[in-house]
């Protein structure tokens, strides 16, 4: 039987895995358990491990995985609304083909555009050009204009997403709190960040400590859409 505080943070991973494809870090852990200090964090964590509810796994960044949930969550994870980004791994495009830009369904599988590269990292020139297109599964696509964009920079490592991945994005001018966005910058720099409302402020949050979070007006800032799915190639 799990502890209250134990359930608590087995709550929160659960649903930071289903919106963001990762857990949260031991600094949100704590900030949402109201905890003192992460030894805390690594007390409750160890503890759900030895009752075989989470795992952890070598050399990945926030590395959890939940292996089951006690019944008291079963029901309200099964109609809980969320997504997790997957990652699929394959091969990279054999040539570029920038004449589809337009999805082309084949084999099970959507061909789309691939607009450039987007910086995980300091902001770069906005993106507006196809370079090629990749194939991405169905079932990664809902409803809705898709694109996808070449990740540039180690900024969002921590959620998983690492320089030279393709992230896939479903076009939209809004975000929650939390959301990972494809966002425009005073109309000409482009980057890829966690979406933030922040004291009348829209914050800009980095997935990796050595890179600062950037306050900027609600008027500097335009969501060009949000994070849906991960393709890695190597």
């Amino acid at each position: 039987m799990l502890t209250k505080k134990q359930l608590d943070l087995l709550e929160l991973i659960h649903k930071r895995v289903q919106r963001d494809g990762v857990p949260p870090s031991f600094d949100e852990m704590k900030e949402a358990l109201d905890l003192r200090s992460k030894s805390g964090i690594h007390r409750l964590i160890t503890a759900l491990e030895e009752r075989g509810f989470i795992r952890r796994l070598a050399h990945r960044a926030r590395a959890l995985e939940i292996i089951k949930l006690p019944d008291s969550m079963m029901g309200a994870a099964a109609t809980r609304p969320g997504f997790a980004p997957r990652v699929i791994e394959g091969k990279r495009p054999a040539a570029p083909n920038p004449r589809n830009a337009l999805p082309v369904e084949v084999a099970g599988a959507l061909e789309l555009p691939v607009m450039g590269r987007i910086a995980a990292g300091v902001p770069i020139a906005a993106i507006s050009e196809v370079s090629h297109n990749v194939a991405v599964p169905q079932s990664m696509i809902g409803a809705g204009e898709h694109y996808a964009l070449e990740v540039q920079g180690d900024s969002m490592i921590e959620a998983g997403i690492n320089d030279g991945d393709i992230v896939v994005i479903r076009q939209a001018d809004t975000a929650s709190n939390g959301d990972i966005v494809v966002a425009l910058v005073d109309g000409h720099e482009a980057t890829l960040k966690k979406f933030r409302r922040q004291n009348g402020m829209i914050a800009l949050e980095a997935a990796n400590p050595a890179y600062e979070t950037r306050l900027l007006r609600d008027d500097q800032v335009k969501v060009q859409g949000r994070l849906v799915g991960l393709i890695r190639t190597y």
